[in-house]
C-alpha cells in the first residue's frame, strides 16, 4: 500500500482565482457573495449568489478558439488544472503516460451550453444546434480536456454524484495510486450553473437562500439558515505516489490517508435524519487511515446552510466521533465560498490541506443565532490558530451520496 501526497493545487473560486488568494480571503473571513449580476433576477426571488470575479480563460494559456468550444465548467476545470500542474512543477514526462490519470467530477456538466443550444433549437430549428453541443455539455469533458492538454493516458473518467462529485474524484484517484494502478493523477471538480434556469430549479425545490443580505445569506449551523447560496468554480489537485514525489524534491502540502464512500438509500434530496450514511463515510475514512476519532482535529463540514443538512450532519459527526465530537473544530467554508456543487469537495480538500500545513483553521462566518440542534464547535470566532495532525472533509450529495476524505499533516 503506497502513500499518496498532494504536490500541486489550483483553485478558482468566488473568494479568489488562485489558491493563495482564496486562502487569504478565508483566513480573513471574507465571503464572495453579492447580488446576482450574470442574469436579470426580476422573475425569481433568489437575488444573491457567489459569482466569480474577473475570470479570463486566456490568462491560463487557453486560446479564445479553445474557450469558445468549451462550456464554462470545462474552462474552469482546465484553468484550475493548469494552475495545479504548474504548482507541482512537473508534467510527469518521466512517467509512462498510462500511469498518470485524470479524474474530475461535475454534478451537472455543461448547463450553460444546454440552455444556449436549446434556445437556438427552439428559435431557429434543429439545423442551428452547434456541432459542438454534445462534447461541450457532457459531464466527462473536463477530464478528457485536461488529459488531452498534457497527454495523460491513465484512468480517465468523471464522477457525477451531485455535491459529492469531486470528493469522490479525489478518493478514487487516491485509491488508484495507493493500490498501484497509477503513479500520479489530476483530480478535482468543476461547476458553473449560476443561470436563471438552474437557479429556478434549485429554488423551486426549496434549496436556496432567499436572503437579500449577502452577510446573512449562507449561514451554516445558524438557526436562521434558510438554504444555500449557489457558487461557481473549480478545484484541482495533483496526487502523487510519495516515493516519486520525494525523489524529485516536490513540495508536499498534505497526505491523503483515507477515503469513505457510502449511500443513504433514503431520499432523493434529504439526508438520512439518523446520519447513518454520512457517519459511516467518516468512520470508513478513519478506518482506512488507521486513525481514531480522538486524533481528528478538524472537520471541513459539508455545511450547506440548509435546515436539514446542518442538523443531520451534526448528528452524523456525533455518531462517527463519539465523545470526541464536542472537542473537534468543525467549520463550513461554504459560509464564504458559497456552495460550489460538484466542485465543492475538491476546493474544500485544498482548504483542509492548507489548514493542516499552516496550522490555521478557517472559520464559519456570518454565524449569530445559535441553534440547539447544531451544538458543536463551529469556529465562529474567526480563523483559529491550531496545530492539527488529521482532518476530515465531508461532501454529501443529493441522491444520498456521501464521501469523506481523511487528510494528514505531511511528515517525512
Amino acid at each position: 500500500m503506497r502513500r499518496v501526497v498532494i504536490t500541486g493545487m489550483g483553485a478558482i473560486t468566488p473568494v479568489g482565482n488562485t489558491v493563495g488568494e482564496m486562502w487569504e480571503s478565508l483566513k480573513a473571513g471574507r465571503h464572495g457573495f453579492g447580488l446576482i449580476e450574470s442574469f436579470d433576477t426580476s422573475r425569481i426571488d433568489v437575488k444573491v449568489a457567489a459569482e466569480l470575479k474577473g475570470f479570463d480563460p486566456t490568462a491560463y494559456g487557453i486560446t479564445k478558439k479553445e474557450a469558445r468550444r468549451m462550456d464554462r465548467y470545462t474552462q474552469l476545470s482546465l484553468a484550475a488544472s493548469i494552475a495545479a500542474v504548474e504548482d507541482a512543477g512537473t508534467r510527469f514526462e518521466d512517467l509512462d503516460p498510462f500511469r498518470v490519470g485524470v479524474i474530475i467530477g461535475s454534478g451537472i456538466g455543461g448547463l450553460h451550453t444546454i440552455v444556449d443550444e436549446h434556445a437556438k433549437y427552439m428559435e431557429k430549428g434543429p439545423d442551428r444546434v452547434s456541432v459542438f453541443f454534445i462534447p461541450m455539455m457532457i459531464a466527462n469533458m473536463a477530464a478528457g480536456t485536461v488529459a488531452m492538454r498534457y497527454g495523460f493516458k491513465g484512468a480517465n473518467f468523471a464522477t457525477v454524484t451531485a455535491c459529492a462529485s469531486s470528493n469522490h474524484a479525489l478518493g478514487e484517484a487516491f485509491r488508484q495510486i495507493k493500490h498501484g494502478y497509477l503513479d500520479a493523477a489530476v483530480a478535482g471538480g468543476s461547476e458553473s450553473t449560476i443561470e436563471e434556469f438552474a437557479v429556478a430549479g434549485f429554488n423551486n425545490m426549496k434549496a436556496l437562500s432567499h436572503s437579500e443580505d449577502p452577510d446573512r445569506a449562507s449561514i451554516p449551523f445558524d438557526k436562521e439558515r434558510d438554504g444555500f447560496v449557489m457558487g461557481e468554480g473549480a478545484g484541482s489537485v495533483i496526487l502523487e505516489e510519495y516515493e516519486h514525489a520525494k525523489a524529485r524534491g516536490a513540495k508536499i502540502y498534505a497526505e491523503i490517508v483515507g477515503y469513505g464512500a457510502t449511500g443513504d438509500a433514503y431520499h432523493i434530496t434529504s439526508p438520512d435524519p439518523e446520519g447513518e450514511g454520512a457517519s459511516h463515510a467518516m468512520l470508513f475514512a478513519m478506518q482506512e487511515a488507521g486513525v481514531t476519532p480522538d486524533q481528528v482535529g478538524y472537520i471541513n463540514a459539508h455545511g450547506t446552510s440548509t435546515p436539514l443538512n446542518d442538523e443531520y450532519e451534526t448528528i452524523a459527526i456525533k455518531k462517527a466521533l463519539g465523545e470526541h465530537a464536542g472537542k473537534v473544530a468543525v467549520s463550513s467554508t461554504k459560509s464564504m465560498t458559497g456552495h460550489l456543487l460538484g466542485a465543492a469537495g475538491a476546493v474544500e480538500a485544498i482548504i483542509s490541506a492548507k489548514a493542516l500545513q499552516e496550522g490555521i483553521l478557517p472559520p464559519t462566518v456570518g454565524f449569530s443565532v445559535p441553534d440547539p440542534v447544531c451544538d458543536l464547535d463551529y469556529v465562529t470566532e474567526g480563523a483559529r490558530r491550531c496545530q492539527v495532525q488529521v482532518a476530515l472533509s465531508n461532501s454529501l450529495g443529493f441522491g444520498g451520496h456521501n464521501a469523506t476524505l481523511c487528510l494528514k499533516k505531511y511528515e517525512d
